[in-house]
């Protein structure tokens, strides 16, 4: 379907729209029966996920076996979909409806496989696979899913062939053309829920995504697609759901609760808009709520108007929980007004996986483990990212050196005369490639994230503030108090994906210094670096695009770029040495401090 013809589709009747919604058997009356009396109260469900990131089995790739966790969480749609079936036997087939709240095909090597591998696209002329994704949710029976950030990570082409895979909406209210800013998504969609005897219950439901997509996946979907705000969009949308008859409005957001955003004023809507939603725009009931991975069973927000109660709820990511909203309705003179609603979230991790997805996707499943465990090269040491967030270690050179080569190796005659320095993220603390035998999944759990490399120009002076920015990560420790790595990092609200090291230059980081006067003692090849040097910084694209909120980055001069993942790069890297040596890259050019003294 192209976009015109989106257009003339998404601007069909109220009747219409009620008809593909409907999700139950036909009346009594046609199938000759007669009439059951009306009731005068009626319940139904809305069950949630989120972030599911591809997760389908209960699997971790990059270790190569089961999951687990701390928590004794499983992972995977397959899980959670044992427990969608008990809900729909408890409550009844048609009273049960099946919600997504973004981040579905995008986060583990499967994900990957078929985005990039074996891509769903196709190569060659051929038609691509099917994703497996689409395949477990359709056997789910999703009645919509949400747009998130993340479904742009492998370009618009590939999610169109994931949504044409769907049998179901995907919902983006806020994701536009960017020539027309007419929907380039489906909004909203109307399911009925059956009452015997009596009139359907109508159930709006209107999803929204990130305006950070602006931002994070700016190479993909820049000139053509646009992101306005979510509280901008709400208010546009939820009175039309209530014009076409909605008993109930519910919203499917890809953005939290908390009013906060990653990407401080380089953009001017707010990243986590849930509550902002649910305060400013009347007419809604409530809000499955993704993207900030944290589990809030029941949350409500009275709206600000009309002091009604909106009911939020956020199921973890992965397949972790299962968000369930209780509706109670009465029926007021041919119309149904909801008199109760809850909230609360299931843990799938009592419950077997779906034998049927996993007849279904098996085959899928064993071609990416197969595709993980090929080896490309061996260590001479075991590299370990267990100290990565206050330590410089060799693994996080590795990053760097595959960074700074493949910049250099880009760069124009007259940039290429620039000092270059690299910057990256500890994202993974259990990282580990072992000495030895070197594959894919080593590396891939390593660098977890589908990102791509840029270089960029930065002053000694933005350096230094981009450094102090990264060093907030750290909790001021006074000069001699003992430092504790369980409690030195903001890691809770200044996550690990956040905070970047520098390779290339050398310096201090004192701890004992509050936040904006913590870099000491940098400088490039043993001299200091002056506020007017000028550096090429080899950077991913989230961070190049804004991510995190660093400064100057963002605005900052392109020395080069590539579509290239950085992860690849480095798959490459050992593919081609065959040996990854620490000799080659490990430099120890950062430390932390407390007044001058090291921690370390």
């Amino acid at each position: 379907m192209n976009r015109r013809e989106f257009v003339k589709k998404s601007a069909v009747t109220s009747a219409a729209v009620a008809a593909a919604g409907t999700v139950s058997a036909a009346p009594a009356e046609a199938a000759g029966r007669q009439p059951e009396k009306a009731p005068r109260t009626w319940s139904f469900s809305i069950l949630g996920t989120t972030d599911l990131h591809s997760h389908v089995f209960d699997w971790d790739y990059y270790k190569d076996a089961a999951y687990s966790d701390k928590a004794g969480n499983s992972v995977g749609v397959a899980r959670v979909a044992t427990l969608v079936r008990q809900q729909r036997e408890a409550k009844g087939e048609d009273r049960v409806l099946l919600v997504d709240a973004g981040d579905i095909i995008q986060g583990t090597s499967l994900a990957y496989y078929f985005a990039r591998v074996d891509p769903i696209t196709g190569t060659g002329g051929k038609r691509g696979p099917r994703h497996p994704m689409a395949v477990a949710m359709n056997h789910m029976r999703y009645d919509a899913a949400a747009l998130g950030n993340h479904e742009f990570n492998y370009g618009i082409d590939v999610l169109r062939r994931f949504e044409s895979q769907c049998h179901f909406p995907l919902l983006g209210a806020n994701a536009l053309d960017a020539k027309t800013l007419r929907p380039a998504f489906q909004p909203y969609t109307v399911k009925r829920v059956r009452v015997p005897g009596a009139p359907d219950i109508k159930v709006g439901i209107l999803g929204l995504t990130n305006p950070g997509i602006a931002l994070w996946d700016k190479d993909n979907v820049g000139g053509r697609m646009v992101f306005p705000g979510l509280v901008e969009q709400a208010r546009k949308y939820v009175p039309r759901l209530r014009a076409l008859g909605c008993d109930v409005v519910f919203l499917t957001d890809h953005s939290g609760l908390d009013g906060s955003s990653s990407y401080g004023d380089a953009l001017p809507y707010v990243e986590n808009a849930s509550n902002l939603v649910a305060e400013q725009v009347p007419g809604i009931d409530a809000i499955l709520v993704g993207h900030t991975h944290v589990e809030v069973p029941s949350y409500t927000v009275k709206n600000a108007e009309t002091g009604e109660e909106v009911l939020l709820s956020e199921p973890y990511c992965w397949g972790y929980r299962l968000s369930v909203f209780d509706f109670e309705l009465e029926l007021h003179h041919g119309q149904w007004k909801v008199t109760d609603k809850k909230a609360q979230t299931l843990n799938p991790n009592g419950v077997d996986e779906d034998p049927e997805i996993r007849e279904l996707l098996e085959a899928d499943h064993e071609l990416v483990v197969k595709y993980v465990n090929t080896a490309v090269g061996t260590c001479t040491a075991d590299l370990s990212a267990a100290d990565s967030c206050w330590r410089d270690v060799p693994i996080m050179d590795f990053i760097h050196k595959v960074q700074a080569d493949t910049v250099k190796a880009g760069l124009s005659a007259a940039d290429a005369a620039l000092p270059l320095i690299s910057v990256a993220a500890p994202f993974s603390r259990t990282a580990d490639i072992p000495r030895g035998s070197v594959t894919i999944k080593d590396i891939a759990g390593l660098y977890i994230y589908d990102n791509t490399l840029y270089g960029k120009k930065l002053t000694g002076a933005q350096l230094r503030d981009y450094l102090e920015y990264a060093a907030k990560y750290y909790h001021q420790v006074p000069a001699g108090t003992a430092v504790d790595t369980a409690t030195l990092t903001n890691a809770n609200s200044f996550w690990d994906y956040m905070y970047d090291t520098a390779s290339g230059v050398s310096y201090d980081i004192d701890i004992a210094q509050p936040e904006g006067s913590r870099i000491r003692n940098l400088t490039y090849e043993g001299a200091p670096v002056a506020d007017d040097q000028v550096f090429v910084v080899a950077v991913n694209n989230y961070r190049a695009n804004g991510g995190s909120g660093y400064p100057h980055i963002a605005s900052a001069q392109v020395a080069y770029s590539s579509t290239n993942e950085i992860r690849q790069l480095m798959i490459d890297y050992v593919t081609t040495k065959k040996t990854l040596d620490p000799a080659d890259f490990a430099v120890t050019n950062w430390k932390l401090t407390q007044a001058g003294t090291p921690v370390f």
